[in-house]
């Protein structure tokens, strides 16, 4: 008998992707946010290892853990290192995803879906371990809004390296606009597991 459905989540920022993720919880999907998964590698002592070794000890917060603002400034600046980082990151990720998974779809009962938030779905190459991929989009100025509210200057440069909006949606196998209420993005996110479980 298949398992559950194997979704990606992907999204701008101030897209709302947490709020999806949150509202597919309360429809019964088990969820992942491959942004939670790397803030564990993180303080993991072989990451920790790794990207003292790149860059030194300037990176490494007073906890012991991985200083994510001071990576991200090294990672950004140089393509070669965010490659770097990323072919270290990403297949640890992609580990732990598929323990979780495994983990998931033994679960009695099943979840209705599982579905993993992860920000460069499509940029990573991801988007292929999974059997469909939802893109949450929004008003430009919503999302901007809200990006400011949390403290990002703004999309732009943040997303410099990410797809846009709209080359998300048009390599998403769904889209669900995020303008509105919860209660609207829970209903259109409800009728897009319909689709999938069909």
């Amino acid at each position: 008998m298949p398992g559950p459905p194997f979704v990606g989540l992907t999204g701008g920022i101030g897209a709302g992707k947490s709020e999806a993720l949150a509202a597919l919880e309360r429809l019964g999907v088990a969820t992942l946010s491959a942004d939670a998964v790397v803030h564990e590698l993180y303080g993991s002592p072989e990451l920790v290892a790794l990207v003292r070794d790149r860059w030194g000890s300037g990176v490494i917060a007073a906890d012991g853990t991985v200083d994510r603002g001071a990576v991200a400034r090294h990672a950004f600046a140089d393509p070669g290192e965010r490659e770097w980082l990323e072919s270290v990151l990403w297949p640890r990720v992609g580990e732990r995803m598929m323990a979780w998974k495994a983990g998931r779809e033994a679960a009695e009962p099943p979840p209705r879906a599982l579905v993993v938030e992860t920000p460069l779905l499509f940029e990573s190459g991801m988007d292929r371990g999974y059997e469909a991929t939802i893109a949450v989009i929004a008003d430009e100025k919503i999302r901007a809004q809200r990006a400011a509210s949390r403290g990002h200057e703004g999309v732009d440069e943040r997303t410099a390296r990410q797809l846009t909006q709209g080359e998300k949606a048009d390599r998403a196998t769904y889209v669900v606009r995020n303008d509105g209420s919860l209660a609207e993005l829970e209903k259109e996110l409800s009728a897009v597991l319909e689709k999938i479980e069909a």
